[in-house]
C-alpha cells in the first residue's frame, strides 16, 4: 500500500479505521525528510497491512502543532488509536524495519495493564 496524505480533518478517522498507523511529519524544504521519503515509501510497499501516512507540516500547521512537532522529520506510530512511538530524525531502512516489527509485536493489553498500575 502506498503512503497516504492526511490532514487535520482526516487524522482522527485514519487512526480510528486502521489498527496500525505510521505518520511521517515532513516538509518539502527539509533535506532529511527528502532522504527518508523513499525509505518510508519502500516500507509501505513491504507492509500493506499497515497504514503509512504523511503530514506536510507546512500545509497542516495546526495538526503539526497539535501533535507537538518541534523537529522534522518526526515519525509517530499508533496502534489501536494509541501513540506508541514518536521520534524526530530520519531513520535508515533497518531502523525503520525494527520500529515496524516492535509496533506489530506490541501487546496492547499488556501495555494498558502496565499503564493502569500505580507508579
Amino acid at each position: 500500500m502506498a503512503t497516504i496524505e492526511i490532514t487535520e480533518q482526516s487524522f482522527t478517522e485514519t487512526l480510528e479505521s486502521n489498527s496500525i498507523v505510521f505518520v511521517d511529519f515532513w516538509a518539502a524544504w527539509c533535506g532529511p525528510c527528502r532522504m527518508f521519503a523513499p525509505i518510508y515509501g519502500a516500507a509501505s510497499e513491504r507492509h500493506p497491512e499497515i497504514t503509512f501516512a504523511k503530514v506536510d507540516t507546512e500545509a497542516e500547521q495546526g495538526l503539526a502543532a497539535a501533535a507537538g512537532i518541534t523537529a522534522i522529520p518526526t515519525l509517530m506510530a499508533f496502534k489501536d488509536k494509541t501513540l506508541v512511538f514518536s521520534q524526530p530524525g530520519a531513520l535508515n531502512a533497518t531502523g525503520l524495519e525494527e520500529v515496524i516489527q516492535a509496533v506489530k509485536n506490541l501487546d496492547m493489553n499488556k501495555l494498558r495493564a502496565d499503564e493502569a498500575q500505580p507508579a
